[in-house]
């Protein structure tokens, strides 16, 4: 059982349709310390956990205008949508992922928004500049941060969620990375990458950064 789980779960409510989230998903989520319950399943709970509010809530898009206002707090919103992702109007959006979301996809993006240290593999802040290459066109991003999974990559130029793209950056001190990735999640306003197929070398490359970042840190 996760130190998560230990001491405490974190309600998430979903305000979709059942189905949205598969029944295996949410199993494997309260085992990791997050349950997940209907907005009703929800007003059912203790009363000192309604007062206090949920820890996220998983709107489908087209419910977003059925949203309650949480008192004297603002219960942050991770959108359930399709290839374009959100804009981030609305202020509480912290993050979105394309529907049906997978339970790896899920977890990566709750952990992002409500944990202070991820369980997932280790990352680091970086501000990295690099290219990113979407069939014929390349521009200019700048990598937020790296783990040998993936990376938070800023970029002037909107990208559909499930682009396959090509990264080249340069790792400090001096290796030249280009890596097959695809966007996977939002983190408003940055797109999360997903690596796809990387070689033991460059595996090996990312995670030695990563530790002598940790360790600098």
């Amino acid at each position: 059982m996760s130190e998560h789980t230990r001491q405490q779960q974190s309600v998430l409510v979903v305000h979709a349709p059942q189905e949205a989230i598969a029944p295996i998903t949410r199993v494997m989520l309260a085992k990791l310390g997050y349950v997940i319950v209907s907005p009703e399943e929800f007003d059912s709970l203790d009363p000192e956990i309604v007062r206090r509010g949920p820890e996220l809530r998983i709107v489908d898009e087209r419910n977003l205008a059925d949203v309650p206002v949480d008192n004297g707090s603002s219960v942050p919103i991770l959108v359930l949508t399709g290839r374009h992702g959100v804009t981030g109007a609305d202020p509480r959006i912290v993050g979105a992922i394309r529907r049906p979301p997978g339970m790896h996809e899920l977890f990566r993006v709750i952990q992002q928004v409500l944990e202070e240290t991820p369980r997932t593999m280790p990352r680091v802040p970086t501000h990295i500049i690099g290219r990113c290459r979407r069939n014929q066109e390349e521009w200019r991003v700048t990598i937020l941060s790296l783990s040998e999974n993936g990376c938070l990559m800023r970029s002037p130029e909107p990208i559909l969620l499930g682009t396959r793209i090509r990264l080249r950056f340069n790792l400090p001190p001096a290796q030249t990375l280009e890596l097959d990735g695809e966007t996977a999640y939002q983190l408003v306003p940055d797109i999360g990458v997903i690596f796809n197929a990387t070689s033991p070398t460059e595996r090996a490359a990312i995670a030695a950064f990563v530790k002598s970042a940790l360790v600098a840190l």
